[in-house]
């Protein structure tokens, strides 16, 4: 499926002389600037009554710019009756509590019963959004919150605003081996060199950067909170087990079961039969991206990681650290 659209405008005096590309992305805000390149490179946009297929033609103040263009729906996927946790919910964007198992977006091996079929059957609408206002991942053994825009304008601004860093993301883990103090990894992200489906440390990867500080040392474990800076693919992940601090349950990253000496049945049987990385999306922060109001939400510390904590408190209370 696909629709029509028909834009026009003349260029305003703060777009005189900039680049196409950028005097579309200031006149119709409600599009992402990468829908608007595309439109200008398949010969879609008109000045003063001419095609122009390049991005980077100057544009000066009063000339009229015609769009005619189509909307395509990327691929249509099934809506599907899956339970979903909200949080929130309004006109523009919807807030939820995503589980631990939930696959976020249809791909090789899940080709359904994913978080974006659960949102076409919650609001059908949505299939007129990119990628069903998904803008940001969580893995599928990862769990809390996740902001999805129910509409094209919404979407726009939010992932412009996830680009320049205004969505504010807070996490709770527990990783291996005890950690004194807090700090910051900025190293960079990138597909492995040999494992195609992980990430790893690589100098020219995307830049990274992770915040986090210490909520709770145990013997041989440690309660974090951590802060993105940037969105990168597994990127807490990778950046413990970058600092050798896997995390609990993350076999991927090197997280099997660390116990310490003298470990007790409990310990020994929570460690072995936690069976995801111990990661949860605790803190979303944002501006609205329609009324701009600063909103906040917070989800509580799953249950399988709250009981993972009191196995290491009890633990800890049986062999006291100095």
């Amino acid at each position: 499926m696909s629709e029509q659209i028909s834009l026009t405008g003349q260029v305003p005096q703060s777009a005189n002389g900039k680049r196409l590309d950028q005097a579309l992305a200031e006149m119709f805000p409600d599009y992402s600037r990468s829908r608007l390149k595309t439109w200008i490179t398949d010969g879609q946009v008109q000045v003063e009554g001419h095609v122009v297929d390049k991005p980077r033609e100057k544009v000066l103040v009063g000339m009229t710019i015609e769009i005619a263009a189509e909307l395509v729906e990327e691929k249509r996927f099934e809506a599907q009756p899956i339970a979903l946790n909200i949080v929130y919910e309004d006109d523009d964007i919807l807030v939820i509590n995503k589980p631990a198992g939930l696959v976020v977006h249809p791909g090789a091996g899940t080709p359904d019963g994913t978080l974006l079929n659960a949102l076409l059957h919650h609001f059908p609408a949505i299939d007129q959004v990119p990628r069903a206002g998904i803008i940001h991942r969580l893995d599928k053994d990862t769990t809390g919150l996740m902001v999805v825009a129910k509409t094209i304008p919404a979407q726009t601004h939010l992932v412009a605003a996830m680009q320049e860093r205004e969505i504010t993301r807070e996490y709770e883990a527990v990783c291996n081996g005890p950690m004194t103090a807090g700090g910051m990894i900025d190293e960079p992200i990138a597909r492995h060199p040999t494992k195609r489906t992980h990430m790893a440390v690589v100098a020219t990867g995307k830049p990274a950067v992770t915040h986090y500080r210490v909520v709770e040392r145990f013997r041989a474990h440690t309660h974090l909170r951590l802060r993105l800076e940037t969105g990168r693919t597994h990127q807490i992940r990778v950046h413990m087990a970058h600092l050798r601090h896997p995390l609990v349950g993350d076999m991927t990253y090197g997280g099997r079961p660390r116990p310490p000496q003298k470990a007790s049945a409990e310990l020994l049987e929570t460690l072995r039969g936690f069976r995801r990385q111990a990661l949860h999306a605790a803190k979303l922060s944002l501006h609205h991206p329609i009324s701009g109001e600063w909103m906040s939400w917070e989800a509580a510390t799953p249950d399988d990681m709250v009981a993972l904590i009191e196995v290491l408190r009890a633990d800890r209370r049986e062999h006291p650290v100095d």
